[in-house]
């Protein structure tokens, strides 16, 4: 039964948010270019172009491997670069609370300039909002990108075939366990560093190779899990994984271990999930392990024809599993 009010669980990315966007959002915004996918794709003057917005609210709003600036660029680029698109321009809104140290705007701000120009976008226009004291926590982003789909590609959440091999850039979970550490609610310590990253990169580096490519997709909310079911919904398949081929950072195994998290419902924020026809798979995980941010690139399971919408993965003693799907919030306020 949908929930009467807003929680936490709404914004998780799980079941709670599927709900949200089907019974609210779907019905009242739905037309044909409403999409599923990270960005909506879009024909303008015989050209595909990407378009999308996100909202950032994370906290705390610096954590190790960024902040909130590098992370709001970063998110907006891989939501563009997950539809095959080049990013090419953002806008910025801020909502800024009353106090704010103009010094730590500056940070923010410098580190969103970096980041762009290493993705090789254009922040162009923006809006600035300043709330009363205690209004807002701290600051809020949302960026809007858009940018040129390349020829010849076509990647959906709803593409996703029987026999596709399921491949993730990089280790799971680790700005999720960042940002946890960043809080420091548990007296933990461990070195951990957000993977947070600009992906075009390393789309490009995957299109080069293999254009082909049925589905990009970034493990932001939710994490690696929960865009696991998003993908075996949207394309009505099952996924079957190796529990023993998923790579995750000893820090990050160390803190779920004690915590009881499952590391594939961390966030990321600098990792791909990718779907393609097996017969790529090795050489699309060459390139990747050549890139700057996906050296630990590995394939991790394969999509079937059976169970569709059930996620499994096969444990370490060969016996095979349901993956929980995803529920509520394991950690609120991380992206």
């Amino acid at each position: 039964m949908m929930k009467k009010n807003i929680t936490l669980a709404h914004g998780a990315g799980g079941r709670d948010t599927s709900e949200l966007i089907e019974t609210i959002f779907k019905k009242h915004f739905d037309n044909p270019d409403l999409t599923a996918d990270d960005a909506a794709v879009l024909s303008f003057g015989g050209k595909k172009l990407a378009f999308t917005t996100d909202g950032f609210i994370v906290s705390p709003f610096e954590f190790k491997g960024g902040n909130i600036g590098k992370l709001s660029v970063c998110g907006t680029v891989n939501d563009l670069s997950c539809m095959g698109a080049r990013p090419l321009y953002l806008a910025c809104s801020f909502v800024i609370e009353e106090g704010f140290p103009l010094e730590k705007l500056e940070e923010i701000t410098a580190a969103m300039e970096k980041t762009a120009a290493e993705a090789g976008v254009r922040i162009v226009a923006g809006d600035t909002k300043v709330a009363g004291k205690g209004q807002v926590d701290h600051i809020f982003i949302t960026t809007t990108g858009i940018g040129e789909v390349l020829e010849g590609v076509s990647p959906s959440g709803a593409s996703a075939k029987p026999g596709d091999a399921v491949i993730v850039t990089g280790d799971v979970g680790r700005h999720g366990c960042a940002i946890l550490l960043a809080r420091d609610e548990y007296g933990m310590e461990a070195d951990v560093t957000s993977d947070c990253a600009p992906l075009w990169g390393t789309v490009k580096s995957v299109l080069d190779v293999a254009k082909d490519v049925h589905v990009f997709r970034d493990a932001t909310r939710g994490g690696v899990g929960t865009v696991l079911y998003e993908i075996a919904s949207q394309s009505k398949v099952g996924i079957r994984l190796d529990s023993q081929a998923i790579p995750v950072d000893p820090g990050v195994a160390g803190v779920c271990g004690m915590l009881g998290l499952e590391p594939l419902y961390l966030a990321c924020e600098g990792r791909l999930v990718i779907f393609a026809p097996r017969a790529h798979a090795e050489e699309i995980v060459k390139v990747l392990r050549e890139g700057k941010y996906s050296r630990n690139a590995a394939v991790i399971g394969e999509v079937t024809a059976e169970a569709p919408g059930r996620v499994t993965v096969r444990t370490e003693i060969g016996a095979e599993t349901l993956l929980p799907p995803p529920g509520g919030e394991l950690l609120p306020r991380i992206f």
